[in-house]
């Protein structure tokens, strides 16, 4: 009887240590989520399955049903270095001195080293590595990425279509000279150095962005991806690009790692010469319009993230920095405003957006601002210049849940609406025209693209 009596209390004991205790006290020790950006190059919205794409993705039509959708996601800018800088900082570019263009040869911008990214946000406890294109810098102090937080980097410099193209593998400071590489097997030679950090820090929490450089043209899939689709390389392109998501998947699932790891696939910006903006108006470059920035968004963690749901709140990549520091219980970077939000609830929960409206950037100016519901277009393309319509006395509103592509403005229907948007917008244009750098030095000697046209 004393035996059975001692081992009731026991049993009581464990039964009240696991009342007060978080779940994972109990059995095996809490571990902080793992974090995995899986970032394409110039991917439209309308280029996968689970957007009505016609390319065959079925790796990430079944990250869509295992995971969650995202309707309304905005990439941090129109255009290539802006938007990676968004990404990683949790900042509008803006803020990073980096809105303008894109970082080509002979320019020597780069993510100024006060920037605090993911990488350095995560540091404390996380294995961090950037595998594919960085495009934030590939001259000093900026270069290499290793500088920005990271542990590791294997990938290349910039774009796959800027000479010369090489691989770099650098771990800490330690610069290594680059590699010349055939650029059909670009893409498998980043899938290949993710799977590896993947499998040497299984036991400890890792952060990695695998940025392939795909479907950025030149299309150049890897040859065993070659006329596998009826939509030519670039369909092929894609092809691999969903090939790659799946090993990454399934090697998550082999090392049992994946209810502890969060994997989030989207693109920097819209598609650009090729591709589809899945009736999205404009592309790649485009001020204003949806074709541009809004992307593809996949969330998955199972156990986690509800499986096979979408959401149609809006979201940018400028919230990832403080959602991965509120998932791994960390507080953001000190000392640093933030213009991205945690969407933790969003992706777990289903929550509404914490954003009350995101900001849409042509380089350095706010070009268009969306709402939950509506979307203002303030500047656009035509002609090779910027038109401005609040100089004509046109006013652009758009309901985005009757009309996401932006073909029939409403503004004269809701002229409060209207007087709402152009309020928005002179706030974060008061807010945001102090960090205004003008037309960098490198443009200027080439030639800048025209910053108005009336």
């Amino acid at each position: 009887m004393a035996l059975n009596r001692r081992k009731l209390l026991n049993v009581g004991a464990v039964a009240a240590a696991a009342s007060v205790l978080p779940k994972a006290a109990v059995g095996k020790p809490a571990r902080k989520p793992n974090f995995v950006v899986i970032l394409c190059d110039d991917l439209g919205f309308g280029d996968v399955q689970p957007f009505g794409g016609k390319i065959p993705t079925p790796s990430l039509s079944r990250m869509a049903e295992e995971g969650l959708t995202g309707q309304s996601y905005y990439s941090a800018a129109n255009m290539c270095t802006p938007s990676r800088a968004g990404l990683l900082t949790g900042r509008y570019p803006i803020r990073t001195g980096l809105a303008w263009e894109v970082i080509l040869i002979g320019d020597d911008r780069g993510l100024p080293l006060e920037e605090k990214t993911i990488a350095h946000a995560l540091k404390a406890d996380y294995a961090t590595a950037l595998v594919g294109k960085w495009h934030l810098g590939h001259t000093a102090p900026w270069w290499p990425p290793t500088k920005h937080g990271f542990d590791q980097f294997y990938g290349i410099p910039y774009s796959h279509d800027m000479a010369p193209l090489q691989v770099f593998d650098i771990k800490g400071l330690d610069e290594a000279p680059g590699k010349d590489v055939d650029l059909h097997d670009l893409q498998q030679l980043f899938v290949a150095r993710a799977e590896q950090f993947i499998e040497q820090n299984k036991d400890r929490p890792f952060f990695l962005e695998l940025a392939l450089s795909a479907p950025h043209l030149p299309a150049v899939p890897s040859k065993n991806y070659d006329g596998v689709t009826i939509q030519g390389p670039y369909g092929d392109f894609v092809r691999e690009i969903d090939d790659i998501v799946g090993r990454v998947l399934s090697k998550l699932k082999a090392l049992g790692l994946a209810e502890d790891t969060l994997v989030l696939f989207t693109s920097d910006n819209g598609p650009w010469f090729e591709g589809s903006s899945g009736g999205l108006r404009d592309r790649k470059g485009g001020a204003a319009y949806d074709g541009g920035y809004h992307v593809p968004f996949l969330a998955w963690r199972p156990g986690h993230v509800p499986a096979g749901k979408k959401t149609s709140a809006i979201l940018s990549a400028i919230d990832f920095l403080p959602t991965f520091c509120a998932m791994a219980g960390y507080a953001p970077p000190a000392g640093v405003e933030l213009d991205g939000k945690d969407v933790s609830d969003v992706l777990l929960k289903g929550a509404a957006s914490p954003h009350e409206a995101i900001l849409l950037f042509n380089n350095e100016d706010i070009v268009g601002i969306r709402t939950q519901r509506w979307k203002y277009v303030a500047k656009s393309h035509w002609r090779g210049g910027i038109q401005d319509f609040s100089k004509r006395g046109y006013d652009e509103l758009y309901d985005i849940e009757a009309d996401p592509s932006e073909s029939y403005s409403v503004a004269e229907r809701h002229p409060e609406v209207v007087v709402e948007m152009k309020q928005r917008l002179a706030e974060a244009q008061s807010k945001f025209d102090s960090f205004r750098k003008g037309v960098p030095p490198f443009f200027q000697k080439t030639g800048a693209p025209k910053a108005t046209h009336d």
